[in-house]
């Protein structure tokens, strides 16, 4: 899993913070700003097997820039506007709950 915000200092760190000790996934973040603390490349999106934007304009960034890498990735929007610092409880709550019905349908598929 490859969760994407903007700058990569809060919303997606907190989000591979939270899953990354899950033994179902590896899980990485990055953010679509050139400042970012980890950028988005065409490595990490070769990498992921799923992406979890933040916000919608994230998707369609990645989408514009890299088409040829992410036309048959499956890619999510969150809706979590950049109003929370990292490992927020609120922020945390905010990602478990959007991301429990996905985690559920993936680990039936699973077994």
């Amino acid at each position: 899993m490859l969760f994407v915000c903007t700058a990569n200092i809060d919303r997606s760190p907190t989000a591979e913070s939270i899953y990354k000790n899950d033994p179902d996934f590896d899980v990485k973040s990055a953010g679509i700003s050139q400042y970012a603390k980890m950028p988005v490349s065409e490595k990490l999106l070769e990498w992921a097997d799923v992406v979890f934007c933040m916000e919608n304009f994230q998707k369609n960034y990645i989408r514009d820039k890299y088409p040829e890498i992410v036309i048959n990735k499956e890619m999510y929007t969150l809706n979590i506007p950049d109003n929370y610092i990292y490992r927020d409880p609120e922020l945390i709550s905010r990602i478990e709950e959007i991301m429990e019905p996905w985690l559920l349908t993936y680990r039936q598929t699973k077994s």
